[in-house]
């Protein structure tokens, strides 16, 4: 996507898999392959060789995991999109996954995941996923287990690469300053021909309230509240997102003037969704003083249900709209953004949805909108509430979950 207002320029790749792809054996294996993707090709045998190239132009680079698909990307000044795009089909295409870079690679994900354990605002989403979807590919983490991590052989990770990165799974992405010159299928052109990646969908059904307290000797409880929604694509996810704002969006959204500023039971507290290809979910999460679990459990549940059963304003439907405009402006003003926009939408959802489309949708959204999408999430049934904090037992939190 051409940007004539900025001098720079990002390449993203991104590839239609993630560890919702994966069987239970190898569960991790993608992150493990971004890792790896790293550490040296035939003419860059290092990752030092791959770094020093990138710093010695200024760029920044970078790669990510999620359920259902992994990223790649490079951002430089648009005078070297032609090296960065060199760089990055060079990792995709020839890297070595050498032995012993693999042995070493074990360690230093070993130590992410001990990273995260000691994130109690991170972990907290973790086991609201695992309530969510239970022992499924979609409910287990992105990152593996350290059991998992100890025994992938190289092996098994060349077999993933090749069955899992070819033509029909992968999307080059380019945004600011282009060259005129087709570089995507100069450089990707090599990519071997492959079939679409499946995975398998597991129910997403559920008919009681539910709970699940980790129990972490902290300073602060965390907790994720939320329901089951919708999946990509839905008709009403814009009606979604806009409802998130006015929950938990911004600092004059609802939960955050009822739970930190009239209240003051936490330091952050926010609401968004998530969206996979059969299934999804809206969540509130909050960091709370111990002390003031239940009572935030209960504005949570309470302002759930306002939602359902009174319509928002025009003015604060306006207000959210006006914030999600802003937002989406602010961010396509970097080409990291644009770029991940398409390229995302062109990996997972086939169809492309201009910004000037999207912003027309979000415009469109009612209060009526509003009021039926939260009387259809918001029911006693699909809340979830996920806890961790110095607590050991579930059945206090859960007799909260109605309304």
């Amino acid at each position: 996507m051409p940007m004539e207002s900025v001098k720079s320029a990002t390449a993203l790749v991104m590839v239609g898999t993630g560890s919702r792809y994966e069987t239970k054996k190898i569960n991790g294996i993608s992150h493990f392959l971004e890792h790896m993707i790293f550490k040296g090709t035939n003419t860059r045998p290092s990752s030092l060789a791959i770094t020093s190239l990138i710093d010695s132009i200024g760029g920044s680079f970078n790669a990510f995991t999620s359920k259902d698909h992994t990223g790649f990307y490079v951002k430089a000044s648009s005078e070297h999109l032609e090296l960065i795009l060199d760089v990055l089909s060079d990792m995709l295409l020839n890297s070595l996954y050498d032995p012993k870079e693999l042995e070493k690679e074990r360690g230093v994900i070993i130590e992410e995941i001990n990273m995260y354990e000691d994130q109690p605002q991170a972990l907290v989403g973790e086991y609201f996923e695992e309530l969510l979807y239970g022992d499924s590919p979609v409910g287990w983490r992105i990152i593996g287990t350290k059991e998992n991590i100890q025994k992938i052989t190289r092996d098994e990770v060349v077999d993933y690469v090749s069955r899992m990165y070819h033509s029909s799974s992968i999307v080059v992405g380019l945004a600011g300053q282009l060259s005129k010159e087709n570089l995507v299928e100069k450089y990707f052109g090599a990519v071997k021909q492959g079939p679409e990646n499946q995975f398998v969908s597991s129910g997403d059904n559920q008919s009681q309230a539910k709970s699940l307290v980790h129990f972490k000797k902290t300073d602060q409880a965390h907790l994720c509240l939320g329901v089951r929604a919708y999946p990509m694509g839905h008709p009403d996810r814009y009606v979604l997102a806009v409802l998130a704002n006015i929950l938990g969006g911004n600092m004059s959204s609802r939960l955050f003037l009822e739970v930190r500023e009239k209240r003051g039971l936490a330091y952050y507290v926010h609401s968004g969704s998530e969206e996979y290809h059969d299934r999804g979910y809206f969540v509130s999460q909050a960091g709370l003083r111990i002390s003031a679990l239940e009572d935030a459990i209960k504005v949570i549940v309470e302002q759930y249900a306002l939602m359902s059963a009174k319509e928002v304003s025009a003015r604060e439907l306006q207000r959210a709209k006006d914030f999600f405009k802003g937002r989406m402006v602010l961010r396509l003003e970097d080409s990291y953004n644009v770029a991940a926009l398409y390229t995302s939408q062109e990996l997972l959802e086939k169809k492309i949805e201009t910004p000037e489309e999207i912003l027309t949708m979000v415009e469109k959204v009612t209060t009526e909108d509003i009021q039926k999408v939260a009387k259809d999430i918001f029911v006693n049934q699909k809340l979830n509430l996920a806890v961790v904090g110095p607590f050991k037992q579930e059945a206090k939190f859960e007799k909260l979950l109605k309304f």
